[in-house]
């Protein structure tokens, strides 16, 4: 068996953090994926929202190949950080739904070029706009899982629920009684870190 070729690897890592994203708006109440958890608004459906956008705008217009889809949360007069939560007139299947769509018309521009392909990404200074295909994968790969990383923390602050996935959570098997001694252990270790500079 042949194993997969770069675009094919970097396109399954892309897919695997789409996936990772997503996972953790399971089994919420709709009031727990919008309500913002930290002091700069951050929420999960938000997250969600921000990340399809951008998805569309790197694997759309920087190659020629806009998605058609309306985005108004990015037009000039769009207040700011307006691609980072959901309205009251956005559902979580909608946002859900145009992150899926940003995936299948994010996978036909991949399928459709060579790494080697070039576009412009028309946001980025013009002394480094121009990328090919395999930088923005890259980029996009980093932007994906960065923010899959925020919704891992912002889950664990609603619910407790952390992990990859809820049949590998990637954490020790211990109970309650370790994980308390555990953030003692490491409350102490910062407090005596914070003394001893």
């Amino acid at each position: 068996m042949n194993p997969p070729g770069p675009k094919a690897e970097l396109q399954r890592y892309l897919q695997e953090a789409r996936e990772a994203l997503l996972r953790k708006l399971e089994g919420l109440p709709e009031y727990d994926a919008r309500r913002p958890l930290t002091p700069t608004g951050t929420n999960l459906l938000g997250l969600v929202k921000h990340v399809a956008s951008v998805e569309l705008g790197y694997l759309g217009e920087t190659f020629g190949r806009p998605s058609g889809e309306p985005l108004p949360w990015f037009a000039d007069d769009a207040e700011p950080n307006a691609d980072m939560w959901a309205t009251s007139e956005q559902s979580r299947a909608d946002i859900i739904e145009l992150y899926r769509r940003a995936w299948a018309h994010s996978d036909a521009t991949i399928a459709a070029l060579d790494l080697d392909a070039v576009g412009q990404v028309p946001w980025w200074p013009a002394e480094r706009n121009v990328v090919t295909l395999h930088r923005v994968l890259v980029h996009l790969i980093a932007e994906t899982n960065r923010h899959a990383g925020h919704a891992d923390i912002v889950r664990e602050l609603i619910d407790g629920e952390v992990g990859l996935r809820t049949t590998n959570d990637n954490l020790p098997s211990e109970d309650e009684s370790w994980w308390s001694a555990y953030n003692t252990r490491l409350e102490r270790a910062a407090r005596e870190g914070r003394t001893s500079t």
